[in-house]
């Protein structure tokens, strides 16, 4: 039976007060944010539209120079290198710490909240300044690259992992204790087959920004494609530029396709 159309309320049923007012607040916050900071940092519509012819103009002569290519190769596998060592170095620091950081799997409330510390300062230095510090104390080179990109792995790799172990089902963690075994047997045999498939994931999206990030790091002399990129601008060698930039595209494109593929072949 379709209802009475008279029976309808004719208007919309209002929000409650406070709803209204904290909707109002956060869109004046909004609005004062935005004039603030565009006012602060100098932002201007008609300097961006003056600006652009300038960026075409500087991107049309980016035509790619092939017969640099050859000597891409070599800087481009340092870089694969790099990210490479940089994520298993992150990784095997990390497994033994997101145990640690996590709450249903850590030894006590003092060892528990020491390793979120720890993590949280690690995790909020980015890793071009990790690279920076650390290129004059190692030398200029791919060391200083390998271990910028090994701590902000490990950083937010833990971060990750002790997340994902945080909501395991308890259920198989509370059978193994109840039979007496031990904190190590527990996280073996109830934790890690509830979370391999998905720290496998975390992994290979590590490895797909670290690949990114050992780009960035080379222009702080931490090896890598980005040195010979900086080189390349600073001589004005537009082509050069543009065929470094093409064969990183590709790369991390290719990159970026394999790991799609594998991330949804264990999840």
């Amino acid at each position: 039976m379709r209802p009475d159309p008279a029976a309808l309320p004719s208007t919309v049923p209002e929000r409650p007060r406070g709803q209204r007012m904290v909707a109002s607040s956060t869109l004046a916050v909004f609005l004062v944010l935005f004039f603030v900071s565009t006012w602060q940092t100098g932002f201007s519509l008609s300097d961006l539209w003056i600006g652009t012819g300038d960026f075409f103009r500087f991107f049309g002569r980016l035509v790619p120079d092939l017969s640099y290519l050859p000597e891409v190769w070599a800087p481009i596998l340092e870089t694969l290198q790099i990210a490479y060592l940089g994520t298993l170095f992150g990784t095997s620091l990390a497994l033994p710490l997101l145990f640690l950081a996590s709450a249903n799997t850590s030894t006590d409330r003092v060892t528990l909240a020491v390793a979120r510390t720890v993590l949280t300062v690690l995790r909020s230095i980015p890793d071009l300044l990790y690279a920076a510090l650390l290129a004059p104390i190692l030398a200029i080179g791919p060391l200083p690259g390998v271990v910028a990109l090994s701590l902000f792995s490990m950083a937010v790799l833990a971060k990750l992992g002790s997340e994902t172990v945080e909501a395991v089902d308890p259920g198989p963690m509370e059978a193994l204790r109840a039979s007496g075994a031990g904190r190590n047997r527990v996280i073996v045999y109830a934790v890690v087959p509830q979370v391999a498939a998905t720290m496998t994931s975390f992994v290979l999206y590590i490895f797909e920004i670290n690949v990114r990030a050992s780009v960035i790091i080379g222009l702080v002399g931490a090896g890598g494609i980005g040195e010979q990129l900086l080189a390349r601008l600073n001589f004005f060698a537009y082509g050069d530029v543009s065929m470094i930039i093409v064969v990183i595209f590709v790369l991390v494109l290719a990159i970026d396709a394999l790991s799609v593929w594998a991330r949804s072949r264990l999840i």
